[in-house]
């Protein structure tokens, strides 16, 4: 039993990490645990680094690491790449090694060992697209038709030059500070692609996540029908139900079947759970994903939305406050009215209640179809936007 609690305590303690580590920013975990536990991971526990290192090595082992910091980054390297391949092959060698002496069984036909292996080698391929295609830069051969094609909205995006690259910014583009390039329809910089997520390759990369997501679901169901199947060669319920007459039922029998699965595939139960884990994750983070292609937006702009917002709301509370200052002042100078009861000024609106709501006017939303269509066919791929190419030649 004490190994069982071990390993619960492991797998909530990895599920609690992971999610602190990639989710504790969402307004959701705000003023929680999983907020305090990401501002640990991201920010404190490296603070708490440099600290140390500064009082043992002192200056020069505080620059060394402020210097690898910026390699890591702050400009291209593959490090996260090269982590990504490792966690791949190494779970692909860890499940091959556990669980394909058991594949064919009673659940699993053998055309699974193949078929696992296709499904690694076509995401993996997808990784390469993704890492390595062209994300939409924007060059001189092509600014005139990005600029056609995203026109400015005049809210998030106004005709500007890029200070670094000296050229027109198209609406929608941003210069990557990392990779040093304009990019058109920006989302973010990937860092496990090595790469910008862009106009020409956002495609991939929701590829790359909804593959991933299913290769993990497909593992973890994989590996319970192989635990599942040997739960049945093994006829556990028929000689803990005969011989040690434990009752028929699933509240009787499931902690011994647990027992025994702990003590005999602990492996495939560790596998089990962390790729669960990693497809609940992948599943988020999709949906967040596919949720801005549904409405043509990029991660990019859900900031640049946020600060207009914000800044639009700050002023018309504002105005709002402005302008009922001057109905106080002016109804004090005006003739005297009846006095006001307390229990309707408790009930009185405040003046920033009345201000003007602000609306969201996201130019660049076609419709879901036509949304989708862009993401999978981008403009730059299209016969139109080549014919527009040739003739500014």
């Amino acid at each position: 039993m004490a190994v069982q609690w071990v390993l619960v305590l492991h797998g909530l303690a990895t599920l609690v990490v992971v999610v602190s580590f990639l989710c504790g920013q969402w307004p959701i975990f705000r003023r929680t645990p999983i907020a305090s536990i990401h501002h640990f991971l991201t920010v404190g526990a490296y603070d708490y680094f440099l600290r140390c290192v500064g009082v043992l090595f002192g200056v020069r082992g505080t620059n060394a690491i402020l210097e690898l910091e910026r390699f890591c980054c702050d400009r291209p390297n593959p490090i996260l790449q090269i982590i990504y391949l490792a966690i791949v092959g190494g779970t692909y060698f860890i499940v091959a090694k556990s669980c394909f002496s058991y594949i064919p069984g009673y659940y699993l036909s053998g055309i699974h060992r193949h078929m696992s292996l296709l499904a690694v080698g076509i995401g993996l391929l997808l990784f390469v697209l993704t890492s390595f295609s062209d994300p939409g830069t924007v060059k001189d051969d092509n600014l005139s038709q990005y600029l056609a094609a995203y026109p400015y909205d005049n809210i998030i995006y106004s005709e500007r030059e890029c200070p670094t690259c000296k050229i027109p910014k198209p609406a929608r583009s941003k210069h990557c500070s990392i990779c040093d390039r304009c990019v058109a329809r920006f989302d973010h910089h990937c860092g496990w692609m090595n790469n910008c997520i862009g106009e020409r390759n956002t495609r991939y990369f929701m590829a790359f996540l909804l593959w991933h997501f299913l290769l993990c679901i497909y593992g973890a169901v994989a590996i319970g029908l192989v635990l599942a199947g040997q739960l049945k060669e093994s006829r556990v319920i028929y000689i803990l139900s005969v011989y040690y007459g434990i009752e028929n039922s699933f509240r009787s029998l499931a902690p011994q079947v647990l027992q025994w699965f702990v003590g005999s595939y602990d492996t495939q139960i560790l596998l089990m759970v962390f790729l669960a884990i990693v497809a609940l994750l992948l599943a988020g983070f999709f949906g967040y994903h596919a949720s801005l292609c549904f409405t043509n937006t990029t991660t990019n702009e859900t900031f640049k939305w946020q600060e207009y917002i914000s800044w639009q709301r700050k002023l018309n509370e504002a105005r709002a406050s402005s302008a009922a200052l001057r109905a106080s002042i002016n109804g004090m100078s005006s003739e005297v009215s009846p006095r006001e009861s307390k229990w309707r000024a408790f009930f009185r609106r405040s003046p920033l209640e009345e201000a003007e709501p602000v609306i969201k006017e996201n130019k660049y939303d076609k419709g879901l179809i036509k949304n989708i269509y862009e993401i999978i066919v981008p403009l730059s791929s299209r016969s139109l936007f080549s014919q527009k190419k040739s003739k500014v030649r």
